[in-house]
């Protein structure tokens, strides 16, 4: 894979080691024109340096959208153009910034508890880099840990909407710059300089003559007695060494050898492993048991016992919670989707579908019409859902990977009639989310079962359980108009409908996360998120997008990028036939209609290194889109190859398929904090982008999900992946980043999917495009609802 940083190509000489940063007044603009900018922080009381930063709004204004292309019929911006999502996250975490703290230790380490959640996107690692930066500090001198539950931050400990960088990015800088400040002003007194005199370098003061003083040694002296108000000035772009350079992940070593701790890992006296059978289709009910003595008598069980969600086995193993599961014969009542299929849902759907406005006028204008339909996709991520509870009569404490903890900590005292302040909640490190720990089912679940029991335990979800009774992404349609004439766009109708998207995390505390879930409440929250996440990167005349929702009978979820991918790609297929027919190159049509220089810059760059519009061998072509999120553009090309010999491979109990080649994706985050980072993250949201369109979707049938597990859940494999990908990350276009941790995830879905349409002549309309195939495995019985283990492992070895 090639790697290009067009960023670091312009980079001036860094300036010399030690170069002050944090005067007491503003200097003058640098070369960029971006000056630096006086904070307010706090130094705080107790034993060792402690700080913290106070924000201004001042801080928060989002980039003025630029003014219409003339030659185009120009859209309005639309409400997510003016105020999108992110912006929203981190006006709501401002008024709490103050309360996130960095502390200095006698050994010269900083530590930071971020409030977010680790779910192995790398925010630990950039927020080291982020106090690396402004302190002068080592990279490896800084601890990141996850905060627990604090439900004094309030909505400032939601990890989600790609924020965490962006809301965090100038408090955590603003903290590490105070205790900077601090560090120099406790060195000058003691070696009797001025502060201005004084430099500082690798976690060291350095003076004029010579003298050098450790981090650690000023610790202590550096500390306050009260809480101290410090202005302070935080470095310039231009003096950068840390901030913008690739660096590897903190936690990869850790990673790859099996000593990161992750909720199972962790030991807690009594915690013995625990399952939940559940039921055959979604959200059944228990009727009753027949055999429950019988399996409470089974080797290791210790406790058996009926819960909102199953019947939960505690053991000695979790291969002996399998074993007991796997006996229990059940009685199981009716769930929320009884009898539904994909074909039933597809009818509802089409039922709730908000109708569309303008007619096309006949010898006037022409229209393109077009349908989608997206099927449920699952959010299972790699790390299955987990969950440590002890929960006693006057207290519980709960250890899982959760991204709104204090939502959390705040339902689940309510469910177990505790105050706020007798429930501990431990935010663990997590393997992946995209979205579906959001929610705490598995938190919720452990702690009902430890109370039911009166014990501890360690819980954890089968592999099954998740993708059969977890989160998915909700099936939706997508019906769009556009109409022209003359070649240019007049007006573009979307109106997306969705199965509900369960919203109940709200936006990081107790209040949104109820209102989330009131009826008609629900569905305001929904066309709030859609409108605050929804932009078209492209001048397309009078333009509207709207949502709406129907049937809530299924476990949902915000998974990765929300509406985008499904939204984006209909949209992106949808210019690539308004270009067939008005005669115009897909690329250029894409290029005079972009409304941003930012969107362009990138889709130009893709165009020229993936060699747009080069000749192409029957059945293969490329397919190329733009997304615009959260004040960060990316553009991706594809090709694929979708002839015979490719879509007819065969791989025992696996879909093939047609296959993307070679991959082309530039990003413009603004000012990637971390560009190898940035990388990973774009390369994660290609392949999801690739699974959705081409391979991933779940089948219901009679109120069950038919896959089970990752063997028959098709996301991109080794044999789907494009051999040639090249990533680019764009010259620094700001000052301050954008959200990337989601934004490849639409314009890679929307370009495979605009590349399979040249490659086989016909706009594909139903996602993923195998979905009417086949199935290529026989599914897994409901009952028992854990499969047995398979014992052909080496045959499945490819």
């Amino acid at each position: 894979m090639a790697r290009r940083h067009p960023a670091r190509e312009h980079e001036q000489s860094p300036p010399p080691a030690g170069t002050p940063a944090g005067a007491a007044t503003a200097a003058a603009a640098g070369p960029s024109g971006i000056g630096r900018r006086r904070f307010l922080g706090y130094v705080l009381a107790a034993p060792t340096l402690t700080v913290a930063a106070q924000v201004g709004a001042e801080a928060l204004a989002p980039a003025t959208a630029e003014a219409a292309v003339p030659a185009v019929v120009p859209s309005l911006p639309g409400p997510a153009e003016l105020l999108d999502l992110n912006d929203l996250l981190t006006a709501a975490a401002l008024p709490t910034s103050h309360l996130i703290t960095i502390r200095l230790d006698a050994d010269g380490t900083a530590h930071f508890a971020l409030p977010r959640a680790e779910v192995g996107q790398g925010v630990t690692t950039s927020s080291a880099m982020l106090i690396a930066e402004e302190l002068d500090l080592p990279l490896e001198k800084v601890r990141v840990t996850l905060a627990d539950a604090r439900p004094e931050l309030l909505f400032n400990q939601l990890t989600g909407g790609s924020n965490t960088t962006v809301s965090t990015y100038t408090p955590i800088r603003v903290a590490a710059a105070v205790a900077r400040g601090r560090l120099l002003h406790a060195a000058s007194l003691v070696l009797g300089e001025a502060v201005s005199t004084l430099t500082t370098k690798a976690g060291t003061v350095l003076s004029p003559a010579g003298a050098v003083l450790g981090y650690g040694e000023l610790a202590a002296r550096a500390a306050a007695v009260a809480d101290t108000a410090v202005a302070v000035t935080l470095k310039d772009r231009e003096d950068f060494r840390v901030i913008g350079t690739p660096r590897r992940r903190l936690d990869a070593l850790d990673a790859v050898t099996g000593r990161k701790k992750f909720a199972m890992d962790l030991r807690v006296d009594g915690a013995l492993p625990t399952m939940v059978c559940r039921p055959p289709t979604i959200n059944g009910t228990v009727r009753s048991v027949a055999n429950l003595d019988a399996v409470r008598a089974m080797p290791g069980v210790t406790d058996v016992v009926t819960v909102s969600t199953g019947v939960a086995v505690r053991a000695r193993t979790f291969g002996q919670c399998v074993d007991a599961i796997r006996a229990l014969d059940v009685d199981w009542g009716p769930g929320t989707a009884e009898g539904a299929t994909d074909a039933t849902v597809l009818a509802e759907l089409r039922r709730a579908e908000l109708p569309l406005v303008v007619p096309p006028l006949p010898l006037l204008t022409k229209a393109v019409d077009a349908r989608f339909t997206f099927h449920f996709a699952s959010n299972s991520a790699l790390e299955t859902n987990c969950a440590i509870a002890d929960v006693r009569p006057d207290s519980a404490e709960i250890w899982a990977s959760l991204k709104a903890p204090i939502v959390a900590q705040e339902q689940i005292a309510l469910r177990l009639g505790l105050p706020v302040s007798a429930v501990k909640v431990h935010v663990t490190e997590g393997g992946g989310s995209f979205g579906r720990k959001l929610f705490h089912d598995a938190a919720h679940e452990a702690a009902e079962i430890s109370k039911k029991l009166g014990k501890p335990v360690k819980l954890m979800w089968h592999r099954t359980d998740d993708f059969r009774q977890g989160r998915t992404h909700p099936m939706s349609t997508s019906r769009v108009r556009a109409t022209y004439s003359l070649g240019e766009v007049l007006t573009y109708e979307q109106r997306h409908t969705s199965v509900a998207t369960d919203f109940g995390h709200g936006i990081g505390e107790v209040l949104t996360a109820e209102a989330a879930r009131l009826p008609v409440a629900d569905l305001t929250f929904s066309e709030t998120m859609f409108q605050l996440t929804q932009i078209s990167p492209y001048h397309l005349g009078v333009t509207t997008q709207l949502l709406a929702e129907t049937d809530k009978g299924y476990n949902t979820g915000s998974m990765r990028n929300i509406y985008s991918p499904n939204v984006r790609t209909a949209q992106e297929l949808v210019l690539d036939e308004l270009a067939r027919r008005m005669g115009e190159d897909a690329c250029e049509l894409r290029r005079r209609l972009m409304k941003e220089s930012r969107a362009r810059a990138v889709l130009d760059k893709v165009a020229t290194l993936g060699r747009w519009g080069r000749p192409m061998a029957p059945g293969t072509a490329q397919g190329i889109a733009v997304h615009p999120e959260y004040h960060s553009y990316v553009a991706v090309l594809a090709e694929i190859d979708c002839r015979p010999a490719t879509t007819g491979r065969t791989i025992p109990n696996a879909y093939t398929g047609p296959r993307v080649t070679k991959v082309v994706c530039a990003v413009d985050v603004g000012l990637a904090v971390n560009p190898r980072g940035l990388e990973a993250q774009m390369m994660g949201g290609i392949s999801d982008g690739i699974a959705l369109a081409l391979t991933s979707g779940l089948h219901l049938e009679d109120g069950a999900f038919l896959e089970s597990s990752w063997d028959n859940y098709f996301y991109t494999r080794q044999w789907n992946t494009p051999p040639e990908l090249e990533i680019v990350v764009m010259p620094p276009t700001g000052d301050k980043p954008g959200g990337a941790g989601e934004l490849a995830v639409a314009a890679a879905m929307a370009a495979v999917a605009c590349a399979y349409g040249r490659a086989t002549g016909t706009m594909p309309t139903v996602f993923p495009v195998n979905h009417a195939a086949p199935l290529p495995f026989t599914p897994a019985p409901a009952v028992p609802p854990v499969p047995a283990s398979p014992t052909d492992g080496r045959d499945r070895v490819l």
